[in-house]
This record gives structure tokens, sequence and C-alpha cells, in this order.
């Protein structure tokens, strides 16, 4: 596994974008909408690595209870069920793979309680 993208919870997505673009010299790498929110992803053009900028009115109900004031960190790997089956024989605890956002991912938790994301 390799880290994917961080998600960053944030009040005002454009201003967000705008800033981490045209300040930080980072380019737009991928855009989708989630129930009427625009949910942008930005990093280098060199680097896989990049952060999705998720407003913080579509969490409002935050089934997951995830701490919004902490980034969420997203895993890619490219076989979902060997890296979990891999994490579950370790002794940690993981959800099911599932479809999530148009993708295959599954969670894994922390001893801490912090829940992780896996897409594939």
């Amino acid at each position: 596994m390799q880290v994917g993208y961080v998600v960053l919870y944030v009040t005002d997505p454009e201003a967000c974008r705008r800033f981490w673009l045209e300040q930080v010299g980072m380019v737009e790498k991928g855009r989708k909408e989630a129930a009427g929110f625009v949910i942008a992803e930005v990093g280098f053009a060199d680097q896989a690595f990049s952060f999705e900028l998720v407003p913080l009115a579509l969490m409002k109900d935050n089934p997951s209870r995830l701490d919004l004031a902490t980034p969420s960190i997203c895993f890619r790997t490219k076989d979902l069920a060997a890296s979990r089956e891999a994490l579950v024989a370790k002794g940690v605890t993981a959800s099911e793979i599932g479809a999530h956002g148009g993708m295959q991912t599954f969670a894994f938790c922390d001893n801490e309680g912090r829940w992780f994301a896996v897409a594939g």
C-alpha cells in the first residue's frame, strides 16, 4: 500500500482549492460531485499524492463520527482483497470491501480508534 490522498475537511472549498492551486502551485487532478457538493482533488503535477477537499457541509450528518478537525488518509493498493487479508491476519479491525464514492474501498482502524480508507 501507499499513501494515495489525504482528505481535508474545509469550510470554503473553492477558496481552499484556489489557495493550493494559485499560491502553492498544485494542479487540479480531479473533481466529483456528492449530494450536490463539489469535491476537488489537488496535488503536484509530478506526484501521485493529492489532497481531496471535502466541504464540511457535506459531512454535517457524519454517520461514521469522523473527527473532522483531523485529515483523513486514504491508501491506494492494486489488490484490495490481499491488502485487507494481510491487515486482518495481523489482528487489525477492517470493514468489508464495498463501493464508496464510485470506487471499491475498505477501511481499517488503528489502536486508538482512527479509521483509514484503502482504495483499489
